[in-house]
């Protein structure tokens, strides 16, 4: 199929991939095949289906938006799913994230802060007929309310400083990924367990972004890491 034979929607995913995520080095074909097939505008609020394909932070109500397609892809390249693993997203949004996470995991379990988001998701990921998430209504910075360890952990929004409570839910080899920090500059940062306690993690920051805070996390040092 040529470029001039594309559906409106599909020649403004093509030029997603083309134009904004592969220059931003994601280069995992499986990522980018998967980003072809889940359809992002089943995912937005139907009077935004236009804006589905932008480069921008795209409102969901609520005071939630979904992230931008790149930084979500870079997300899912740099975590590195082999499809067998047990995956918690915080951050529910429109359920798009936790699409894709299912398609190369295991299963997903997304905690949604906001009841009418999680409606809205479940419904969109039964729509899509993806079997493989639960989807909760929960505060995930309460990690003493989630139950079982994770082999990924996902925060699908920024937080000023990395919870040390949700860390206590990685499964040995597991690691998490969150963007950290303030404007004018965050950092995707991604911790591995490799060992007990806070001597068992590893640290790195492989860039940085900004994306809209996650509702319940706070800005004080509570949680500080």
């Amino acid at each position: 199929m040529t470029h001039t034979e594309l559906s409106p929607l599909d020649l403004a995913r093509f030029n997603m991939i083309e134009q904004q995520i592969r220059p931003w080095n994601v280069l995992d074909t499986r990522v980018l095949e998967l980003l072809s097939e889940v359809r992002r505008e089943d995912f937005v609020p139907a009077s935004h289906k236009n804006l589905a394909f932008g480069d921008f932070e795209l409102p969901l109500g609520h005071g939630a938006a979904m992230l931008s397609p790149k930084v979500e892809a870079r997300l899912l390249q740099d975590l590195k799913l082999s499809g067998t693993e047990s995956v918690l997203e915080i951050g529910t949004g429109s359920g798009y994230m936790a699409a894709l996470l299912a398609r190369l995991s295991h299963h997903v379990t997304t905690l949604e802060i906001q009841p009418a988001l999680a409606a809205q998701a479940a419904q969109n990921l039964a729509q899509a007929v993806v079997a493989n998430v639960d989807v909760k209504v929960a505060d995930g910075s309460n990690a003493e309310a989630i139950a079982g360890e994770f082999d990924v952990i996902v925060l699908s929004g920024s937080v000023a400083k990395i919870p040390t409570n949700l860390l206590a839910k990685l499964k040995m080899g597991g690691r998490l990924a969150a963007i950290v920090g303030n404007e004018p500059v965050m950092r995707m940062t991604l911790i591995t367990r490799t060992g007990q306690g806070t001597q068992g993690l590893q640290t790195a920051e492989p860039w940085d972004t900004l994306a809209p805070r996650l509702a319940g996390f706070p800005e004080d040092d509570k949680f500080a890491f």
